[in-house]
């Protein structure tokens, strides 16, 4: 017998990008002396810095690292036996280049209103498709603002600060799958604006006042802004302060020369502006008296604010809280404001001083050539406030409680508690302690009788008065009960129980709610706590087809409520199961999933579904048993454009349920052509192809020699395999014996190894000699 040698890959084709490695195994079945690589010159591969090859006796393992575009190509694995015969089998290997972004610069800046194109230098192999997305939206086509250029590059016309952000250059290729992208932030510079708040300024020679000229400039980059006097640049030094990066400029100690221009520059990466500013020095109007003043609740305050100048200034007020002004001779509506002045002096008069008065008040004096303001500070003392209106507070024995006193005043008061005329320590006594800080006194009582609750007082004194306050400690109790107990969705295990809130919480704070239920028939309650304050608690693990009672009580701090009354309820009975929900989805290749949706098991577990199926074009239906707990049903393998019928029902204990119908179509067969399945193959893989269909089709001569004549390679190991077997068979069973031999054949994995999996493949046998197989889902 000539043993003729058989040669697999464990790879037919592998795609690999540009760097990384891969190994191939190649397995005999046979007898072979030599087995050897070639490359896809034709040459005989060796051991070399990029290549391993590793044999052990009917296996060789190539391995490839670091691949290069020059290694795609075929490769064969030949095995030579000892008579000189050689098989080989192949792998077809390509190379690519993954996608690579060239210098692809971020942030990228432009002038605003130039047209902007933002560079996306991205390549790979084949040519990728270039996308461009801002704020997650794709810029699908060219419009007014944005035109996607041949080279993948985005044009943005008349680009604005509006324009500015992330834009994602994204590359695929759709031939693989690849994807990638790069984020790029578009940055606009805007040329600078500057703002001068005011542009001419007069000043007051020889008194050493000084200047502050503002030039505020907007644009981006943020502009640097220089300040030029008769065309040369001025310098920082004792005379010229320049603050917040140049925005202003202080000229000390006036002069008369220092009247005249001052030229406000501001400049950036987008271009320069300059502003000009006039300085005219004259004797300016000089406030040479104001102070603060410090008035009491309720009296009168008197301010004065005395200016002098050339010529001699007119003084006006402006009160900061409101921006009301002054000026002589005004009086506010309420009559309480008034303003009385003469030479060069004015007087501002409160009555009866409010809280309200408090704050800043600006006194300007103005002359026909500038003006001067200076501010002072009106403070208000008053006796002192309080500030809380909660004065009833709960607790119970052993459960501390903070009392707080809140009190504003003006100077800070002090605080004292009482306690039935007796003065509390400020370090406390017994079970009371006193925290205190400015504005704020506070009591912790921890209740330990009866006489602990009542009253306590807290007493604020400044200088200007006092004033007390009263609290009550009360004793908290327990919740009053819940009412209105209702049951919702019962069904065979569980149960809905809703509430509503008792009308007391006992001047505590509800912490959760207790649901006690039980069997009618049983003396022994179970404890359900609700979530928080939820007035709706859910009951699980029922028996089914019993009674029920249920209460429900609320718990506080201070400890648990009455019951509400006792309403009871029935779980339903165990029933059928309802039909199944099923949803489709094509699956791969010759298959095809069931989605199983969860449905309502009538109150015990769906122990398996029963799944039969044929095609509109049968009468045999097929059947197939799916444990309950699955969620899906994979039916495999089925034939192309080819319509089928579905049956699924779901059985519990009690029994089965009313079945649910499906159909669904197959497709239609995929079309490999000769062109796609050859392209890329050299004359040396056409012809390995066509062996390997030769020997193909001797195979199923010999499977049709088994059938009809039983004869054949394949009936002398079908008798081989069966030669302990009885010899009177009929020739039914031998045809059926020689259907199960073909169908176990052995299977070849990736890896080489000989497996078989006859648990995997359900075979049924009709009355028409056909067969039909399924595999079983958790298989799949």
């Amino acid at each position: 017998v000539i043993s003729v040698l058989q040669v697999s890959i464990s790879l037919k084709k592998v795609e690999l990008s540009v760097g990384e490695s891969k190994f191939f195994t190649c397995t005999v079945i046979g007898e072979p002396v030599s087995l050897d690589w070639y490359n896809p010159q034709g040459e005989r591969m060796v051991p070399s810095q990029r290549v391993a090859l590793h044999n052990e006796g009917v296996r060789s393992r190539l391995t490839l690292y670091n691949a290069k575009i020059e290694d795609a190509g075929i490769y064969r694995c030949q095995a030579s036996d000892a008579q000189g015969h050689t098989q080989e089998a192949t792998v077809v290997l390509e190379i690519y280049q993954k996608l690579t972004f060239r210098d692809v610069r971020s942030p990228q800046e432009f002038r605003q209103g130039d047209v902007a194109e933002v560079v996306c230098d991205v390549t790979s192999s084949p040519v990728p498709v270039v996308s461009w997305f801002y704020n997650n939206v794709e810029i699908i086509e060219d419009t007014e603002k944005f035109q996607l250029l041949q080279n993948n590059n985005l044009q943005v016309q008349r680009v604005t600060k509006a324009d500015e952000g992330v834009y994602r250059c994204e590359a695929r290729v759709e031939a693989r799958g690849e994807i990638d992208f790069r984020d790029i932030i578009l940055g606009v510079n805007v040329p600078p604006v500057v703002s001068v708040p005011q542009q001419s300024f007069n000043a007051t020679a020889d008194y050493g006042e000084s200047v502050t000229f503002t030039c505020r400039a907007y644009g981006s980059p943020e502009p640097d802004i220089t300040w030029h006097r008769k065309g040369v640049q001025r310098q920082e030094s004792e005379r010229y302060v320049m603050r917040a990066r140049g925005t202003t400029l202080t000229v000390r100690n006036i002069q008369q020369d220092d009247g005249g221009s001052y030229i406000c520059k501001a400049s950036n990466k987008a271009g320069e502006v300059e502003h000009e500013l006039f300085l005219k020095v004259f004797v300016q109007p000089h406030i040479t008296k104001l102070r603060n003043v410090t008035a009491v609740e309720g009296s009168a305050a008197m301010i004065s604010c005395k200016a002098e100048g050339e010529p001699l200034p007119e003084i006006s007020w402006r009160r900061a809280s409101d921006g009301h002004s002054f000026s002589d001779g005004d009086k506010s509506p309420d009559g309480r404001v008034e303003v009385r002045g003469r030479y060069g002096e004015s007087m501002l008069t409160i009555v009866g001083v409010k809280l309200s008065d408090w704050g800043r008040f600006d006194c300007e004096a103005l002359s026909r050539i500038g003006g001067h303001q200076k501010s002072m500070f009106l403070d208000i003392e008053h006796a002192p406030k309080f500030q809380t209106s909660h004065t009833i507070f709960f607790s119970w024995e052993g459960n501390p409680v903070n009392i707080s006193c809140d009190v504003m005043s003006n100077p800070l008061a002090t605080m004292l508690w009482r306690r039935e005329k007796l003065t509390i320590p400020s370090e406390g006594a017994g079970n009371m302690r006193v925290h205190s800080a400015p504005g704020r006194s506070l009591l912790e009582v921890t209740p330990m009788s009866d006489r602990d609750f009542g009253r306590y007082n807290c007493t604020a004194r400044n200088n200007i008065g006092m004033r007390f306050q009263e609290f009550i400690l009360a004793q908290a109790d327990v919740p009053s009960n819940p009412y209105s107990v209702r049951l919702s969705s019962v069904v065979q295990r569980m149960a809905t129980v809703t509430f509503t809130k008792p009308d007391s919480h006992g001047g505590v704070p509800i912490s959760h709610y207790l649901v006690k239920y039980k069997d009618i028939s049983s003396q022994d309650w179970k404890d359900v706590k609700s979530q928080g304050t939820q007035t709706i608690v859910l009951l699980t693990n029922l028996e089914p087809n019993t009674t029920y009672e249920v209460r429900v009580a609320a718990v506080n701090g201070k400890g648990q409520g009455e019951f509400s009354r006792t309403e009871s309820f029935q779980t339903l009975p165990i029933r059928e199961p309802s039909p199944p929900s099923v949803q489709g989805q094509r699956g791969v290749g010759k298959a095809y999933r069931l989605g199983l949706v969860k449905q309502d098991d009538g109150g015990m577990p769906i122990l398996e579904y029963i799944v039969k199926y044929k095609t509109d074009k049968e009468e045999q239906w097929m059947t197939k048993l799916v444990p309950g707990v699955n969620d899906f049903v994979l039916l495999q393998p089925l034939q192309w454009n080819t319509q089928y019928e579905v049956e699924i029902t779901a059985r519990n204990v009690k029994g089965l349920s009313e079945p649910t119908f499906v159909k669904f179509s197959m497709p239609q067969k995929p079309d490999i052509t000769a062109d796609s399945l050859f392209s890329g193959l050299g004359l040396g893989a056409v012809v390995g192809l066509g062996l390997a269909g030769l020997l193909l089709l001797l195979v199923l001569v010999d499977i049709s020699c088994f059938f009809l004549r039983q004869c054949g390679l394949l009936m002398c190991i079908t008798r081989k395999l069966c030669s302990k077997k009885t010899a009177t068979s009929g020739k039914s069973k031998e045809l059926e014996e020689g259907k199960a031999a073909y169908l176990k054949l052995p299977l070849k994995e990736e890896n080489g190894k000989e497996t078989l999996k006859p648990d995997t493949i359900e075979i049924k046998v009709h009355g028409d000699n056909s067969l039909h197989m399924t595999q079983e889902d958790s298989k799949a």
